[in-house]
């Protein structure tokens, strides 16, 4: 078994410590992990992006173009500059939630409509956007990793036991965050269905 995974997103929206929650998930069931990050200017809109592997023999971080097996993309447009790790096999899950750069905003780009967006990964695999935003909004605006990580369980898409998930909350963040990140969880998985 090997599992690629790609975290897609900008600086400060917790794509790192999604990782970290993953990657330790993944070592509570004795498997191998590999993390390797692309930082932009993580703490500024920057665009950051993780790869995590995991299985019985890996060695290297670095996912092959075409090679993932999911993406979690916590902004939209991420999910587009990162499509090449996209294959047929891929599955992708979008954040519906546009974060403009300071050039969008005065009108120099222009930011793609979600539809676009959507409609050009769709034509690399199958897509599930929703404003996961919104939801993590209800719990914590902190959690929207986490609420994204409980709907690609729910949905089967990531080889990890739930109790294994939790533990990796556990490991990752500090005590006082574990019961809002649970809910969390929870709360990503009843989207699920």
């Amino acid at each position: 078994m090997e599992f690629n995974l790609i975290i897609a997103g900008v600086g400060g929206q917790g794509g790192l410590t999604l990782s970290r929650i993953i990657g330790n998930a993944a070592m509570f069931e004795d498997y191998r992990v590999r993390i390797g990050e692309t930082l932009g200017m993580s703490q500024r809109y920057g665009s950051v992006l993780s790869y995590l592997r995991f299985g019985e023999h890996v060695y290297s971080p670095l996912i092959e173009e075409g090679e993932a097996d999911l993406m979690l993309a916590l902004e939209p447009v991420e999910a587009l500059r990162n499509a090449r790790f996209l294959g047929k096999e891929s599955h992708a899950i979008i954040n519906a939630y546009p974060i403009h750069t300071a050039t969008t905003l005065v009108g120099k780009e222009r930011y793609p409509e979600l539809s676009e967006i959507r409609a050009a990964i769709e034509r690399i695999c199958p897509v599930d956007m929703l404003d996961f935003q919104r939801e993590a909004d209800k719990i914590n605006p902190r959690t929207l990793g986490v609420v994204m990580l409980g709907y690609a369980y729910g949905k089967g898409l990531i080889p990890l036991k739930k109790d294994s998930l939790l533990e990796g909350i556990r490991l990752t963040l500090r005590e006082k965050l574990w019961e809002i990140n649970f809910r969390a969880l929870e709360r990503g998985i009843e989207l699920a269905r």
